[in-house]
Order: C-alpha cells, then sequence, then structure tokens
C-alpha cells in the first residue's frame, strides 16, 4: 500500500472528518485507479469496522424519513452514539447529480459533531442503494460511527439489495391504510423487521393506531424471517418525538434475540458471501459491457431483437459468443 493510502486510513481511524470524507469520494469514483486505492484503503481500515448496529429506514416520499432520522438520530447522540447517516440519493436522468439536498432536510442533526450524513447518488443502481453503499459504511466504522443509517428511495425497487447489508430492515408508514394508498409492495413488508407508522399525533393519532393494528394482523400471517424474532409494528410522532426511545430499545432487544445461537453473527457472514458475488455479478457484467467487439455488435444486435428477426435469448446468446470469441 502507497503512503497515501495509508496515511488517509489512518487519519479516517483517527476521527478526521475531512479525511473520511476523502475516503468516501474515493470509494465511490468509477475510475479504475481510484478502485485500486479505494480496495488498497478499505483493506488498510477492515480491522476497525463491524462494530456497528448497521439499520435500514425505508418508506414511500411523504412518510417523514428525514424527520424520523433526524430525531432518531439525536436521541441516540444523547445517549453517547455516534450516528452516521447514508442518505441514498436518486439521480437525475438530465445532470447526473444528486436530487436531494439531505443535510438541509435534517438542519439539527448535520451540526452535531457526532453525526455524519452523507448523501449518495444512486447513480441508476437499482434497488434505491448505491452500489458502493456496503464500502461507504464500513469507511464510517473505520471513523468510529457506531449506528449506521441507510435511508433508501423508498421506491419499491428491489428492497432485498439494502436487506442485505443491514442488520435490521425498518419500514415507515403513513397514518393512511392499505398497501395501494401506501405505495407499498407486499415484498417489502416481508422484509420489515419493525413497521412504525410514523406521523401519529394529533388528528392523525387514531388513523395511525388503526393501520398499525391492520400491519399488525397482516404480520401474524407472514413467516418471520428468523425463528428468533417476529416483526413488531409500533407508532411514532418523529415530529413531537414520542416513540422514539421505545423504538430504539426495541432495536436493543431485537440484537439481543438474534444473538441467540450465533444467529446475527451468522447473518453477516452470509452477508459478506453475498456481497463478494454481487461484486462478481457487477464485473462480469461491466467487463462484457465495455469489451470493444460486444460493443460494437450490441447495435446491430438490438435492432434485429426490434425488427422481430432475433428472439432476446438467442440475441443474448449470440453477445456471450462474441464476447466468449472475444477474450
Amino acid at each position: 500500500m502507497s503512503s497515501k493510502e495509508n496515511n488517509l486510513a489512518k487519519l479516517v481511524i483517527n476521527g478526521d472528518r475531512r479525511a473520511l470524507a476523502q475516503a468516501i469520494t474515493l470509494i465511490e469514483s468509477t475510475r479504475d485507479n481510484h478502485r485500486a486505492q479505494a480496495e488498497k484503503l478499505l483493506e488498510k481500515m477492515l480491522p476497525m469496522t463491524g462494530n456497528s448496529i448497521r439499520l435500514a429506514i425505508t418508506g414511500v416520499p411523504g412518510v417523514g424519513k428525514s424527520t424520523f432520522i433526524e430525531a432518531f438520530g439525536l436521541h441516540l447522540i444523547s445517549e453517547g452514539h455516534r450516528v452516521a447517516v447514508l442518505a441514498v440519493d436518486p439521480t437525475s436522468q438530465i445532470s447526473g447529480g444528486s436530487i436531494l439536498g439531505d443535510k438541509t432536510r435534517m438542519d439539527k442533526l448535520s451540526q452535531s459533531k457526532d453525526a455524519y450524513i452523507r448523501p449518495t447518488p444512486t447513480a441508476g443502481t437499482q434497488g434505491g442503494v448505491a452500489r458502493r453503499t456496503r464500502e461507504v459504511m464500513l469507511a464510517c466504522e473505520a471513523a468510529g460511527f457506531d449506528i449506521i443509517l441507510v435511508e433508501t428511495v423508498g421506491v419499491g425497487q428491489s428492497e432485498t439489495t439494502v436487506a442485505d447489508m443491514v442488520d435490521m430492515f425498518l419500514l415507515l408508514l403513513l397514518p393512511g391504510s392499505g398497501d395501494e394508498l401506501q405505495g407499498i409492495k407486499r415484498g417489502i413488508v416481508e422484509l420489515a423487521d419493525l413497521v412504525i407508522v410514523n406521523k401519529a399525533d394529533r388528528d392523525m393519532l387514531a388513523a395511525a393506531e388503526r393501520v398499525a393494528v391492520e400491519y399488525k394482523n397482516a404480520l401474524s400471517l407472514l413467516r418471520p424471517a428468523s425463528k428468533y424474532w417476529n416483526p413488531l409494528v409500533v407508532t411514532c410522532s418523529a415530529l413531537e418525538g414520542t416513540g422514539i426511545a421505545d423504538i430504539w430499545t426495541i432495536i436493543g432487544n431485537y440484537r439481543a434475540a438474534l444473538s441467540k445461537e450465533g444467529s446475527f453473527e451468522k447473518k453477516r457472514l452470509k452477508q459478506v458471501i453475498s456481497w463478494m458475488w454481487r461484486e462478481v455479478d457487477d464485473s462480469l457484467l461491466t467487463g462484457f459491457r465495455l469489451h470493444p467487439s460486444v460493443k460494437e455488435n450490441i447495435p446491430e444486435v438490438e435492432k434485429q431483437v426490434e425488427a422481430g428477426v432475433l428472439t432476446p435469448s438467442v440475441a443474448a446468446k449470440t453477445l456471450l459468443n462474441i464476447f466468449k470469441k472475444g477474450k
């Protein structure tokens, strides 16, 4: 490892916020030389990782994710924790830049020395989560943040991506009723370890309690992901701060429950293996698409598929054969 990555790793581990920002920028870069540097950097920081609680927070736009995260984050800090928020930001298809401004949506939290908020552009990645989110989590852990909150876009695209990188999956709902109104797909509900009906205040309190009962009944019909934990449904008001402390207590109970027979550790080990194979898949697909012979033939093959001359399966085999011959 060059002295540059070595020094940057030391600064990150010592809690230098500017160094952490530089490390994350390096990790998120798609340039080949930056990827090589990022891998060396992560290797150096790896012994200092794995000591946090990793939480995913998702829900449809308007459910109050940012308000909840700010209230929850401030509560965690008051309990002596250090909180990193990875707010996965949809990337503009026009400019290529991030659409949301997460620090402006979490003003109080962003001012705390014990909080670090990092908007992460999805750059077209499915699942509402950036490809390098896992590695960014490791960098934040190395910097001493013991609670990692991953806020996803909440659009219902392959949320298993984020569920496969965290310890606990939190689903926020509105005080409405029914999956159609919420815009939540059943698959996302099945992933949830804790369902939180937000905005349970004022004239919405009764509606929130009604939705909580509906989802408790629905979850009772689903098979739990773990034999040690049955998903819970609670209400809270992020705006008023009610129910926030109870949610943190539930998360502690969840971790204690999954620690039985090493289930918590087994889940993380399974995740890193899954991460390895996802990297293999992504790297193979990238290499395939960038292969000169494949790139040259893609327009013609696509044209033949559109014209009905080739079926998609035959077209795929054609491109794969071109790739194999060119290696």
